[in-house]
């Protein structure tokens, strides 16, 4: 059976890259965010008491399809370890921590301000091309827009608050582990060292000047072409924002895990 572990975090925060890294080693198995988490939650849904036939199922039998459920989504994989991508792994710690004790989560972050400066770029760049990440919807603001994402259940609110939970969760220090895009763009080597510290695999040396990844067909559906780009060679790519300075001001603040006081009494691991 494979080693199974997740990568999930905050969007545009280069959870992409990494997995277009990681699939570089021909033991490993990375992509793109996909459906499992989603099939997960449904089946969940469909098992709990909503459905009034939920009394036949105990937890062990919830325990027993899930997990299965996982299994058979890669049966055909016959890659050694298996990177599952989705924002929402964060918030299920606990979960895999049961399926899998040794499994480890894999969280992309950034600073929030240019989080959301990435996704008005997005905006900028496909001004005829209305984008499902705003469910198609054409108009609006950048202040609308901020507002329709950075919400409970927007795409960045969602990822940032599961991100909290997993990171202020019982198994973190044991389970999670953050990775800054400000160190996975500028010293890519030393970002992979510490994955492959983490999840207890020997060290393989990857090519960060010649990336293959290409799921342009996917971006053009979603409305959003560029969505999950990965350019050929890493690097940094220092620019300007294009936010109003109020917007920019009002995400600043929020890099928790830079907070010394929160490194220290949490001990989650953050390169």
């Amino acid at each position: 059976m494979p080693t199974y572990h997740f990568i999930s975090g905050l969007p545009r925060s280069g959870s992409t890259l990494l997995s277009a890294l990681l699939r570089q080693n021909p033991r490993f198995h990375a992509n793109m965010s996909g459906p499992l988490a989603g099939l997960l939650g449904s089946i969940l849904e469909r098992m709990s008491a909503k459905n009034e036939f939920s009394v036949f199922i105990d937890d062990s039998q919830r325990e027993n399809i899930i997990r299965a459920l996982i299994e058979s989504f890669y049966e055909d994989n016959k890659s050694e370890v298996i990177f599952d991508t989705s924002r929402s792994w964060c918030t299920h710690s606990t979960l895999l921590k049961t399926l899998y004790p040794q499994s480890k989560v894999i969280a992309c972050v950034r600073d929030m301000p240019w989080v959301i400066d990435s996704i008005e770029r997005l905006v900028d760049k496909n001004v005829f091309q209305p984008s499902s990440i705003f469910n198609y919807l054409s108009g609006g603001t950048v202040y609308s827009r901020v507002d329709s994402v950075a919400g409970g259940n927007g795409m960045v609110g969602y990822a940032f608050n599961a991100l909290k939970q997993a990171y202020f969760g019982e198994h973190a220090p044991q389970q999670l582990m953050l990775i800054q895009y400000e160190t996975l763009v500028s010293n890519p080597q030393f970002a992979l060292k510490k994955v492959y510290e983490f999840i207890g695999e020997p060290l393989f040396k990857h090519n960060f000047d010649d990336i293959q990844f290409d799921v342009a067909e996917f971006d053009q559906r979603a409305g959003t072409p560029g969505l999950h780009t990965v350019r050929s060679k890493v690097k940094e790519n220092k620019r300007d924002t294009i936010l109003p300075p109020d917007i920019f001001s009002r995400f600043e603040k929020d890099a928790f895990w830079r907070n010394p006081d929160v490194v220290k009494k949490f001990k989650v691991t953050v390169v």
